[in-house]
């Protein structure tokens, strides 16, 4: 059973950068599609970027388009959510999730496509 832990959440001043990192454990992990999402409170959780399981296609949502970089590292059961120009309306707990089988399309923005997700880690941008 995958198992997935986040890292790298915290508080940053408008206009700076984070890098979120989510492990992976009890699965191949080169075999799992992988996406990041994220829930501010009052809100459904939302699609933030989606990678294949080699790497060499990503998806994103309009807003963090040009932002944020999904990128993942096979040999350290990694997938990293590099963030720049960050803005007060990032804030949120951001999700890591995966999902086996085949890429989707833009039915990775859909959170019933998933199969199993972190716990979570805080990120905070004060204005």
């Amino acid at each position: 059973q995958v198992q997935l832990v986040e890292s790298g959440g915290g508080l940053v001043q408008a206009g700076g950068s984070l890098r979120l990192a989510c492990a992976a454990s009890g699965g191949t992990f080169s075999n799992l599609i992988m996406g990041w999402f994220r829930q501010a409170p009052g809100n459904e959780r939302e699609f933030v970027a989606a990678i294949t399981r080699s790497g060499g296609i990503t998806y994103y949502a309009d807003s963090v388009k040009g932002r944020f970089t999904i990128s993942r590292d096979n040999a350290k059961n990694t997938v990293y959510l590099q963030m720049n120009s960050l803005k007060p309306e990032d804030t949120a707990v951001y999700y890591c999730t995966f999902r086996p089988g085949i890429w989707m399309g833009n039915r990775q923005k859909e959170k019933r496509v998933y199969d199993g997700w972190g716990q979570g880690t805080q990120v905070t941008v004060s204005s």
